[in-house]
């Protein structure tokens, strides 16, 4: 680039760093930070320069703004939202409406074509974006109160976006934010980055957060993404693609890309065709809606930068310093850029170490439960809905000064100068947006539930109709009609008593796992594969692989919208399930996770997508074809060896090793040898890297043959349900014989000691997972003084098992 000397009112962002956030602000501190101390991990900013602090307040000063403003903000009322857009009008209008002092212009204007001749252009375009001096702070974000504009090419367009960024720091949202914060309005000062846009009109842009948004559990790297400008993504007018990478397993070299979720990308935002049009938004093809928009190769390389930056910063603040990085990829170049980088300020400040759940009471959700969507948060909020169109008033169905504290706000979508309702709204729902649009990213900040993403939410709620909104019940979020009747529980990890008998968790769902790795725990004792074939793959593995020989055009179909994204049935079903397991599995590293191998009954499988074509119709599945007995059938085997791949793939691709496995109603050793013959033919080779092989003993001849069973497994873990079940010769599903179940009967015990005693002898551990030992104090210490090496439980029995142990161990 030709030399240009950087002089108080503009420096090169080569020349910055994070000491110079006082003149330049967060976003170019950060940008400049990046450049000088990531080049030698190869992670690419694209080159710019900042419009300083210096030449904010030469401007205020040239247009006599200083007396004027602050008379205007010794007026407003943050609390009155007519007042606050009022005065906020006011006072942007007087900054649009200002010039600039002759020498600031001047070197913007050098600035700006020096710039343009580095890249070989006459006006090159760029991006214009805000830079406050309290943006991006480790303590407080300040993120989106600020205007960018996009594809601005020439002096004249460059100049009135500086302008409308200096105005920007006076909108409603920015007015409301700083006073609740006690931040003085002049003590926030302006600077603008002016840098190289990257073509992402013609590729793909997103964010990325080094932590998962929802749990901010920190072993991940969340990113985000659709095509083109990256606009539509904070403003939720489309549904990302996601993925998420478990950096433990990436830092190792491994591709530990454990979610990939397909997004709604119907529309994207490109560069304006006609004059005077910056950008413009237009329909994606429907070949471009169904592929992901970005590769593994992409998402992994994105994930070691954003993975580099945490680290980066990390050692700059002298502390866990987890980022929100905006990336870009050129769709002319098929480059990678990092175009912004700021600390995440919601969870890395919250220290909290207190369990607190959310528990539903109702018995009729079913019944009441009206719409769902995109789940922001683990609460439940509840209140009357008020539908906001538009902040204008002026469309006559509703009112936004109508709003009242404690009220659901019903909107389309939410933008920064909404922030003063969401402050008073008891929960959100939208119809657009995802994880990481504005919507989430304010209510997550707020604290606030919010369920994003509900399609026609506006027409199916009336003003004033009490609805509940929960965001308790994993990924999902629903709203229920009318109020629903749920408890806060909320217990402190230092109530939490310590035992010698490990406490592990049992877990079904993915989409939890994050959350609940924080309670106190030991691994996870028994992770469901049912859960995830159920939620996440929905269809009967056999159909995904016969469903075109069956002549079911409707099974067709909807199998053909459920692998969208994917190569074939077998793709999907190996990753849908490797993933699922891999995320509990992450969720817990470096923790033992025992993943049960698929034990659906007949019945149960035939409520799968196609199941009604290769279930058959049994009087007793309780005790049919399950488990074990499946997976060397000629009519199951294909389908078990892609689960077992999928576990493989979880175990050595994602780097994810300590993953075990578990076998599940095995009558037989015979049986046990063809299974672990076929899984060993598949990669699971017991004692291969590690791997370990539990038999789940849950059958009496489990127990009576144990010394035989011992020899081909590394441990048991005690079904207690259907031990007692078989031991009792009672049917748990029958409601006529019910009173008999109990897993503290005598035959039941003796069983579990005969099974302690062999597997001691043969020096296997044993472990339970199942509800007794938090419901029966007893049985919980007959399990101890027995020697039972580990008790697996539900999440929410975590802190009642430890107390009846702790009340075993010491009587």
């Amino acid at each position: 680039m030709k030399k240009i000397s950087d002089k108080k009112n503009i420096i090169f962002l080569d020349k910055i760093d994070i000491k110079d956030l006082s003149k330049v602000g967060g976003k170019n501190a950060s940008l400049g930070e990046m450049i000088k101390n990531l080049n030698d991990k190869n992670i690419k900013v694209p080159h710019g320069f900042a419009v300083t602090v210096d030449a904010f307040d030469e401007f205020i000063k040239e247009n006599q703004l200083k007396e004027k403003i602050e008379a205007a903000m010794a007026k407003v009322d943050v609390s009155d939202i007519v007042s606050l857009r009022k005065t906020g009008s006011e006072v942007r209008k007087l900054i649009s409406n200002g010039r600039f002092p002759i020498s600031v212009e001047k070197e913007i204007l050098k600035s700006y074509y020096a710039l343009s001749e580095f890249y070989g252009q006459e006006a090159t375009d760029i991006a214009v974006r805000s830079s406050a001096t309290a943006e991006d702070l480790p303590e407080a974000s300040f993120a989106g109160q600020q205007s960018s504009y996009l594809n601005i090419r020439g002096g004249e367009m460059l100049l009135t976006a500086i302008r409308s960024c200096f105005a920007s720091l006076f909108t409603d949202r920015a007015i409301s934010y700083r006073s609740s914060r006690n931040f003085d309005h002049f003590s926030v000062k302006l600077s603008v980055c002016v840098q190289k846009m990257v073509r992402s009109d013609l590729g793909t842009s997103g964010v990325a957060f080094s932590l998962d948004t929802e749990s901010g559990f920190e072993d991940v790297i969340l990113i985000s993404g659709t095509y083109g400008l990256g606009e539509l993504v904070v403003g939720g007018e489309i549904l990302t693609d996601e993925f998420l990478v478990f950096k433990p397993g990436l830092n190792k070299g491994h591709r530990s890309i454990i979610e990939k979720k397909m997004g709604r990308k119907n529309y994207k935002m490109v560069y304006g065709s006609k004059p005077f049009e910056a950008v413009r938004k237009v329909r994606v093809d429907q070949a471009h809606q169904s592929k992901f928009c970005l590769d593994d190769e992409q998402i992994l390389r994105l994930a070691k930068w954003v993975n580099e930056i945490e680290k980066h910063y990390t050692a700059v603040h002298n502390r866990w310093c987890p980022m929100d990085v905006e990336w870009a990829i050129d769709g002319l170049t098929n480059e990678l850029f990092i175009v912004q980088a700021r600390p995440e300020t919601v969870h890395s400040l919250q220290h909290e170490e207190v369990l607190k759940e959310y528990k539903i009471e109702s018995g009729t959700l079913a019944e009441s439960h009206i719409l769902e969507g995109v789940a922001v948060g683990d609460k439940i909020g509840v209140g009357k809905a008020r539908r906001i169109f538009t902040l204008d008033g002026r469309d006559g169905s509703s009112d936004e000064t109508e709003f009242q504290e404690g009220e659901v706000l019903v909107a389309e979508m939410t933008d920064p100068d909404w922030e003063p309702l969401m402050k008073k709204a008891s929960a959100i729902i939208t119809e657009k947006g995802g994880r990481t649009c504005h919507a989430a990213i304010v209510a997550r900040e707020l604290g606030v539930p919010a369920v994003v993403g509900v399609l026609d939410a506006g027409n199916q709620l009336e003003n004033g109709q009490m609805v509940s909104v929960s965001c308790a019940e994993g990924s999902i979020g629903k709203v229920y009609n009318g109020k629903i009747d749920f408890k806060v529980l909320e217990t402190s990890y230092t109530e939490f008593p310590s035992v010698k008998t490990p406490i592990l968790m049992n877990i079904g769902s993915p989409d939890l796992a994050f959350q609940y790795s924080k309670v106190p725990n030991n691994g996870v004792g028994l992770a469901r594969q049912e859960f995830i074939i159920n939620n996440h793959i929905k269809a009967h593995p056999l159909a995904l692989l016969n469903h075109k020989k069956l002549n079911d055009k409707d099974l067709t179909e909807r199998i053909s919208r459920l692998i969208v994204g994917y190569d074939s049935e077998q793709d999907f079903y190996i990753n849908k399930l490797a993933q699922g397991v891999g995320k509990i599995a992450a969720a817990f590293y470096p923790k033992m996770v025992v993943a049960r191998l698929s034990d659906f009954k007949s019945n149960e499988y035939y409520n799968l997508l196609g199941g009604n074509h290769f279930e058959p119709d049994e009087e007793n599945p309780m005790i049919g074809w399950r488990g074990a007995s499946r997976y060397y059938s000629k009519e199951f085997r294909e389908v078990f060896e892609w689960e077992c791949t999928a576990l493989v793939k979880a175990r050595e691709e994602f780097g994810l090793d300590n993953i075990a496995i578990m076998v599940p109603f095995c009558r037989t050793p015979e049986e046990l040898s063809k299974v672990l013959d076929i899984m060993a033919k598949n990669g699971l080779e017991r004692g291969k890297n590690g791997l370990e092989i539990f038999l789940m003993a849950e059958l009496p001849s489990n127990i009576l043959l144990a010394n035989r069973f011992a020899t081909m497994v590394d441990g048991f873990s005690i079904g207690s349900n259907d031990l007692t079940q078989l031991a009792l010769g009672l049917d748990r599903d029958s409601v006529l014989v019910a009173h008999l179940y109990d897993e503290r009967n005598e035959a039941v015990k003796m069983l579990i000691k005969m099974l302690l005693s062999t597997a001691k002898a043969h020096g296997k551990k044993v472990g339970i997972c199942g509800q007794g030992p938090s419901d029966f104090p007893d049985f919980s210490k007959f399990l101890v003084e027995e020697g039972i090496d580990y008790v697996s439980v539900n999440p929410d029995s975590v802190f009642k098992t430890l107390k009846v142990i702790a009340t075993s161990e010491t009587t």
